[in-house]
This record gives structure tokens, sequence and C-alpha cells, in this order.
């Protein structure tokens, strides 16, 4: 079940801290990386912090303030992906959404209401700003690699493999020779590069569909031709 995101106050040690993680099940620490700004919903950015990726959590915790921090299990995450477009935020950023269990239209986004009094279990979305927008590939790659190791779990009868990874080089394969239509589907505003827990299929009916589009052009412009060595 869905849990969404949650408040994480619990480190190791003194100043700031590393968060304790779930050893007794096997959780163990996979990336740190400083100077993160976190930004919940349409809220402005929080001061940069530490974002530490585990086998099974995402977790951001306050440099300065050891009250302030926030995490997210992997099973929670429907979909993150690399986003550089700044129509879609100023800031190279590694864009999230997280599944709640809640489908009623929260007003969670206010800029207006204060930190401590949100329900942080209806963010729906998150975003990590690097300081350094260099990191944003291994970043995104540690995500799938984690997330990887958290497959949503399937009906029983329901076919393994279900999540799914892309890339543009890797939809040229997918798509065999129809690298047009692979360098359309790459250019989501959001990223060019993204994860979902959604079902593969989805990437080979879009691919298909625009290779179905290409062809049905081919077929046009033939006829056209056809037409014009008749007159």
């Amino acid at each position: 079940m869905a849990v969404g995101l949650r408040p994480f106050t619990q480190r190791t040690g003194d100043g700031a801290g590393e968060p304790v993680l779930n050893t007794d099940s096997g959780e163990e620490l996979m990336h740190v990386q400083p100077g993160v700004s976190i930004v919940l919903a349409n809220r402005p950015p929080e001061s940069p912090g530490t974002l530490y990726i585990s086998t099974q959590q995402v977790i951001w915790l306050n440099d300065i303030d050891r009250n302030r921090g926030y995490a997210v299990d992997f099973l929670s995450l429907s979909l993150h992906a690399v986003s550089r477009d700044p129509e879609a935020y100023p800031s190279p950023c590694i864009y999230t959404q997280i599944e709640t269990g809640d489908d009623e239209d929260e007003s969670d986004s206010s800029d207006s209401e204060p930190t401590e009094t949100l329900d942080l279990s209806k963010i729906k979305e998150i975003r990590l700003v690097p300081s350094d927008p260099n990191q944003l590939d291994t970043l995104f790659d540690i995500f799938c690699e984690c997330a990887e190791l958290n497959p949503e779990p399937c009906d029983e009868g329901e076919a393994e493999g279900h999540n799914w990874v892309f890339s543009a080089d890797q939809m040229d394969d997918a798509a065999g020779d129809a690298e047009d239509a692979a360098d359309h589907f790459s250019a989501n505003p959001i990223s060019g590069i993204g994860y979902s827990n959604g079902d593969h299929d989805l990437v080979q009916n879009v691919l298909q569909l625009q290779i179905d589009d290409q062809r049905f052009e081919d077929a046009e412009e033939m006829e056209r031709e056809t037409n014009s060595s008749h007159h």
C-alpha cells in the first residue's frame, strides 16, 4: 500500500547526522548527494540539505535543522524523470510523482500553507534540485537501480517484469529502424529519460503508433508521386 511522503527525523551521531536505516530488513545506503534542495508540490524550495538514497527509500535531511527531513519509499514512487526544461521548472532537477492512495483533489500544493501544518501524505509530486546539475544523470541511474529492487506488487497470474525503464538509446533498439519515432518520443517536455512503475506495453504501443503514422505518411507520398506520373 502506498504511504506517500512522510516526515523523517531519525538520525545518527552529532551534527547533521545520517539517517537511521532499517538494517534488519536488509536496507543499505546506496548514494549520498549533498547540496540538494527539495520542492514539495508547488511550494518554494527548501534550504539545501543532503539526499540519501537507500535500497528501499529516498530520504532528504536538512543540514541545519535536525527535526526537518522527509522520506518516501520506492514503492510509493510511480514515476521519476530528469527535468531540464525551464518551462517545466526553472532549475534542472529530478521530478518524481508519488502514489498517495488518495484520489481526491486536495489543496496540498498551496504556497500559503505552512510546512508545519502541511499533510505530507497528500503531496503527490516532489522535485530534487542538486546544486550541481551534472549529478542529475547519476542520481537518475541510482533511482532506476533502486526502483528495480522494489518492483510493484503484481496480482496472481499477472506477468512478471511489469516495470520498465527507457532512454532515447534504448528506444532506438525497441523501435528497430523507426529512429524518427524514438526521437519524437524522447522529446517529452519533462525529460528525455524517465522511469515508471507502469506497463511495458505502453512504450511499445506509443512506438507502434508512431511507426504506423510514419508508414501512413510514406504511403500518401507514394500515392501522390504515382498520380503525378500519370499526368
